[in-house]
């Protein structure tokens, strides 16, 4: 008698049944911790969405004292700060991915990129530190009073640049995040860089292309998807940044004027300093009402990357 091929082992039909409830319950429980977040949010600030209702998120008064609230001040530092995070953070990270994948010599290549991802290890708290007590002094003497001399009188750029030189503000909250915000965004841009085919920017080579044509017409096209995933990524790491931002905003709950340099407060700072003390009441649920706030900017943001990724998918001819 020949030798028979072993018979397959069945598979229990409960391994099946066990495998997609599991899977199943998974995804229930993301959901589940999502709507319990929201909900409780909702019922702890339920004290000052009754009392303020919208109007909340356009008073700009915040007394604690007279026990008067509204949160105009934290919504725009931290809509402010992560968009100076933004705006110098983009460009810089473009600059590094572009650096790494397509001028870097072979010896620094992996040490530079290993530096850039040990910076996303560091701390906030040091970052906060650094800032306060290295950073600001720096910042108010070599670039607040010469941006103050040259644009002083200056319609509108006069206003953005008044206010005290004394390295802490809105300016140097959002460079402060910046460099945090900076290894994640570059990270993204490189990576999805890398996965250009060789053969494509190598034949825009090879027609006499520059690198900046390559990188403008054949690598960004292909990775755009990629790259407005990264940025959207820094954006959400900026919006719920705390300990940094708290050490250099200036944590002030005043809104006197728009200048960068004037002290101010966000969310997560505001949060931070004034929930462990704040009494149950009035005071404790406008805090709630602005994590509430807090939340629903994210899920905003997230949602405009996500239509926005889709959009582009779509015009690259996928369907989503």
């Amino acid at each position: 008698m020949g030798n028979r091929p072993p018979a397959p082992r069945r598979a229990s039909p409960w391994a099946d049944v066990l495998f997609s409830a599991l899977a199943h319950g998974a995804a229930w429980l993301t959901l589940a911790l999502l709507a319990g977040i929201l909900l409780s949010l909702m019922f702890g600030a339920m004290p000052a969405i009754r009392e303020y209702g919208l109007s909340f998120l356009w008073r700009s008064e915040w007394d604690p004292v007279q026990n008067r609230y509204g949160g105009l001040v934290m919504i725009y530092g931290t809509l402010m700060t992560s968009f100076i995070a933004l705006l110098i953070a983009v460009p810089v990270s473009f600059g590094i991915a572009l650096f790494l994948t397509e001028l870097s010599p072979l010896w620094l290549k992996r040490p530079l990129g290993t530096a850039i991802e040990l910076l996303a290890a560091v701390p906030s708290i040091v970052y906060g530190m650094w800032g306060l007590l290295v950073f600001s002094p720096i910042l108010s003497q070599y670039v607040q009073q010469p941006l103050q001399s040259v644009f002083q009188g200056v319609p509108f750029l006069g206003q953005l640049f008044s206010g005290p030189p004394v390295g802490i503000g809105l300016l140097s909250a959002g460079i402060i995040l910046a460099i945090m915000v900076i290894p994640f965004i570059a990270s993204v841009m490189r990576d999805v860089f890398e996965v250009t085919p060789p053969m494509l920017k190598e034949s825009a080579y090879a027609l006499g292309s520059t690198t900046w044509e390559v990188v403008w017409s054949v690598v960004l096209p292909y990775t755009k998807t990629g790259v407005v995933g990264g940025i959207m990524l820094g954006l959400g790491r900026a919006i719920g940044e705390t300990m940094a931002v708290t050490f250099v905003i200036g944590n002030f709950n005043q809104l006197n004027s728009l200048s960068l340099f004037e002290a101010a407060n966000s969310i997560t700072s505001a949060l931070a300093n004034e929930f462990g003390e704040a009494a149950p009441g009035l005071h404790q649920a406008s805090l709630i009402y602005l994590g509430l706030v807090l939340f629903l900017i994210t899920f905003v943001v997230l949602s405009i990357s996500k239509l926005l990724l889709q959009q582009l998918k779509k015009r690259e001819g996928v369907i989503t």
